[in-house]
């Protein structure tokens, strides 16, 4: 019996870390159904499902009335859907929990993290303003970055001292910080704006308006 709780434990060697800041699986889509890469994008989970999001917490779950299946919230668990049916599957793409409506708790939420930052347009450019600090939209001193950009977006993160931010410029969307300096380049003709900073500290990109997929914030692919 001493021995049955390590044998759980076994480290797969598939989920490799190259790089500690983003999840070990990450979704992907390929024939138009979803799956799970690891950082060398190799699939790990394979692509059958509908909807599939990073491995993270689900506080309806964490909070539900059924003891059992508080368990299955944790963020050793990801959501996926198919065929309208919904499930938390584990690293190894093994269904653990079906979702039962009379299993989803409250969510407690936590205490807003009020942001520094705020989008600011001018003239129809946007720019951003630390607004404990804009005082005179005249004086171009009071900006931290003077509008120049078609369109402007402060992704949810919890570092609100320095949050990424996707903006547009000549038709592009790239990624850019509170200090103007380029983090993604402009080449994607979208970037959504979606959680997906906040969850795994990536980008979902495309370039062609139709095939989403992830970057992280050096640009690479998965």
């Amino acid at each position: 019996m001493v021995n049955k709780p390590s044998a759980g434990i076994k480290k797969n060697p598939d989920l490799v870390i190259i790089n500690p800041d983003l999840p070990v699986l990450i979704p992907k889509k390929e024939n138009g159904n979803f799956g799970y890469v690891n950082q060398k994008g190799k699939f790990i989970i394979q692509p059958e499902y509908h909807i599939a999001v990073f491995f993270y917490e689900d506080c309806n779950l964490l909070n539900s009335p059924n003891e059992k299946a508080r368990k299955f919230g944790s963020k050793e668990y990801a959501t996926v859907e198919k065929d309208m049916i919904s499930y938390r599957v584990d690293k190894t793409g093994k269904r653990v929990y079906q979702f039962k409506e009379s299993d989803l708790g409250k969510c407690k939420f936590e205490e807003y993290k009020q942001q520094l930052y705020q989008a600011y347009v001018l003239n129809g450019f946007y720019g951003i303003i630390e607004k404990a600090k804009f005082v005179n939209a005249a004086d171009y001193r009071d900006y931290q970055i003077y509008p120049q950009y078609q369109y402007l977006y402060i992704m949810e993160g919890d570092d609100v001292a320095h949050p990424m931010i996707v903006a547009s410029h000549n038709d592009k969307f790239g990624v850019i910080d509170v200090n103007n300096k380029v983090i993604v380049p402009f080449e994607y003709s979208n970037i959504k704006r979606n959680f997906s900073w906040k969850l795994g500290k990536m980008f979902e990109v495309t370039k062609d308006g139709a095939n989403y997929y992830y970057i992280d914030a050096g640009n690479k692919t998965y």
